[in-house]
């Protein structure tokens, strides 16, 4: 009886919740249609990757394709391309997570200790508008900076051959160009996180005697560990999609062995062959791996007594 009583008025509660937040449910409805309408919906294409899918096929329905097992998953695992394809995406997810989480940051710390409201917000707008900008403008640039003979060669007086070097230094290029268009984009999240953090905090460091830079150590990164954790697991979930254009627009004939990741994979082995079962089975093997390494990241966070995302 008291463990009815108990669960009655729970969903009371619940529903009285409901109905207090039901301006911010209402809210929510555009986007869980959009959420189930682009992102459960086309999981139906999944069983492409267990068909064999050709243009000539394509149109037929689901059931009279025909049936291949697991042959495309075989016949992606065992190309030629495949290992240095992992290689290469691994190599630049791990940089791009290192790099990218460190220097917006930085980033973000630099401009929270800004006292010139005015600088602050003029730095901050120019910081994130690369974000906004095509990657097509951003590789042209990059081109001239790095190119043989571009701007960087011009300055130093010789030839350092990055963009024309075929080993993992194209990676290190990849990075920093996407370092440089998204880490202003990237530093919101953290000057929020530190827009929240209490006041009395910073004072009662000062009062302790606390220098600027003991104060940022002891009270500002402590406060935005969370957060920091909380995008580090979504950063390493999504590990394996890196995505193509940076490589593609950055990269040349020479580089291109380092240049190669999964999605470019993809897009050459499915749609570049007329295979769309190999490029589907190759996406199906990027979102799985994806959910798994956010699972476990997810867990060891909880481990070590971190925040995590449930």
């Amino acid at each position: 009886m008291k463990k009815q009583k108990k669960q009655n008025l729970k969903e009371k509660f619940s529903w009285n919740l409901m109905w207090r937040q039901r301006y911010l449910l209402a809210m929510s409805v555009p986007f869980v249609i959009w959420l189930i309408i682009f992102k459960y919906v086309p999981l139906w294409g999944w069983t492409m990757a267990f068909q064999d899918v050709k243009p000539g096929t394509f149109a037929l329905p689901v059931w009279e394709r025909p049936f291949v097992g697991l042959d495309n998953f075989v016949k992606a695992f065992t190309d030629r391309l495949f290992p240095q394809t992992m290689i290469n995406t691994i190599g630049i997810s791990i940089l791009g997570i290192a790099v990218g989480t460190i220097t917006s940051i930085l980033f973000a710390l630099v401009l929270n200790e800004i006292c010139f409201t005015r600088f602050k917000k003029i730095t901050q707008t120019v910081s994130y508008l690369p974000h906004f900008v095509s990657w097509v403008i951003i590789a042209s640039i990059a081109k001239m900076l790095f190119n043989d003979g571009g701007a960087f060669d011009t300055m130093l007086g010789t030839d350092l051959h990055i963009m024309s070097t075929n080993s993992p230094v194209f990676w290190f290029v990849v990075c920093m160009v996407d370092v440089w268009k998204e880490m202003g984009w990237n530093a919101i999240i953290y000057l929020s996180a530190m827009a929240g953090i209490d006041q009395g905090l910073y004072e009662a460091a000062k009062v302790d005697g606390a220098n600027r830079f003991q104060r940022i150590w002891h009270v500002t990164l402590p406060c935005i560990r969370p957060t920091v954790i909380v995008l580090l697991i979504m950063s390493i979930g999504s590990a394996l999609n890196v995505g193509m254009e940076r490589q593609m627009l950055l990269s040349n004939s020479i580089v291109q062995d380092h240049a190669m990741v999964l999605s470019w994979f993809a897009y050459v082995r499915g749609i570049g062959s007329n295979n769309y079962g190999l490029g589907t089975a190759i996406g199906v093997f990027q979102s799985v791996v994806g959910v798994i390494l956010l699972f476990l990241a997810n867990k060891v966070a909880g481990m070590i007594g971190e925040d995590k995302l449930v």
